[in-house]
């Protein structure tokens, strides 16, 4: 049994009509990489020829002072990529975050693992007070324990999965502060719907916990403004069924980067990106997930050509931002190709 969940959680958890067997599934099944299949891997990172893994010079990063976040207007949606999945939006004048990582590696080690391209565009210490803190799933990239520990005291509310809540707890944030969700559970504050909806992927932080807390995507409904953050997935039917109960959707925030043929059922090629932002009914796709961590074989800049291509051939309008530039969620700004002035 995973030593984060107590017997309590581990009750809440079994309530779940995806939680059998002592672990959580997709779904439809399917299973992440055993053993034999992560040799394997580990093997091609030590024999493949690997080209433009990092970039070659500085990438482009616009500094964000607390100031600028303040000025920024209260009856829209504001959205900005601190980096990789992780994006900061002014909800209603409120701040939120979205799988903030801010440490210079996603690793459970400071000295080994992915370690970051650029900066974040702002500290922790220097955001605003954090109204809520939503996590899609526990992998290093997505829950960072250093970001977390140093958000307890500023943030009002964190919305983790089913399961996650066990390490906030360990990690110092207040049990009162927590909410879990389960797929397809909703929670109205106000004016505004948060829901939790499936994704096809899985969970894990050590050799021995895999799968032992769930993981999924977010919807965000203001009165004015919908959002759809897709976390980590393979592409699947649910989309669709997302779509068809939340959707359209104003922005969408899909996973772009870390796909591999040998885990395919668990991260989407970018072509796969741009149908699922179509199959949740998305008005503009910012695609999420790349840009600063090395997290697969393709070439760093890859993802963003690649969903480019085919949001031009889809028709479908693409927001691209520097990391730290504010957009708003139900404008579609101009789309710059970043990535290739390095």
């Amino acid at each position: 049994m995973n030593h984060n969940l107590s017997a309590e959680m581990t009750e809440v958890a079994e309530t779940s009509e995806h939680f059998y067997d002592g672990v959580f599934h997709n779904a439809r099944q399917k299973q992440q990489p055993g053993l034999k299949k992560t040799l394997g891997i580990l093997g091609r990172y030590l024999t493949e020829k690997r080209v433009d893994i990092a970039p070659s010079g500085v990438l482009p990063v616009m500094p964000l002072s607390r100031e600028q976040l303040d000025a920024l207007s209260e009856d829209e949606v504001h959205v900005v990529k601190l980096g990789h999945s992780s994006v900061l939006l002014k909800v209603q004048g409120k701040y939120w975050l979205l799988d903030p990582v801010f440490s210079e590696r996603a690793s459970p080690f400071s000295f080994l693992g992915p370690k970051r391209f650029h900066p974040a565009p702002i500290s922790i210490d220097a955001l605003p007070p954090i109204e809520r803190v939503l996590i899609s799933h526990n992998h290093y990239d997505h829950l960072d324990k250093a970001a977390v520990k140093q958000l307890a005291a500023k943030t009002t509310e964190f919305l983790v999965p089913l399961g996650v809540d066990g390490s906030l707890l360990q990690w110092g944030v207040a049990e009162e502060k927590i909410r879990t969700f389960d797929w397809w559970q909703e929670h109205q504050s106000g004016d505004t719907l948060i829901a939790f909806t499936p994704t096809q992927h899985f969970s894990g932080r050590s050799l021995t916990d895999g799968n032992q807390t769930l993981w999924g995507s977010w919807v965000i409904h203001t009165p004015d403004t919908r959002l759809y953050f897709s976390g980590d997935s393979g592409y699947f039917d649910g989309f669709q069924a997302i779509g068809k109960k939340y959707g359209p959707f104003d922005l969408t925030m899909i996973e772009t980067g870390a796909y591999d043929k040998d885990w395919a059922s668990v991260h989407m090629t970018p072509e796969e990106s741009a149908q699922a932002h179509l199959d949740v009914q998305g008005k503009v796709m910012m695609p999420v997930h790349n840009g600063t961590f090395d997290l697969a074989f393709h070439a760093w800049y890859e993802p963003l050509e690649r969903v480019s291509e085919a949001a031009r051939i889809r028709g479908i309008a693409l927001s691209t931002p520097v990391f730290g530039q504010p957009v708003t969620a139900k404008q579609i700004p101009e789309t710059s190709a970043w990535w290739r002035e390095r």
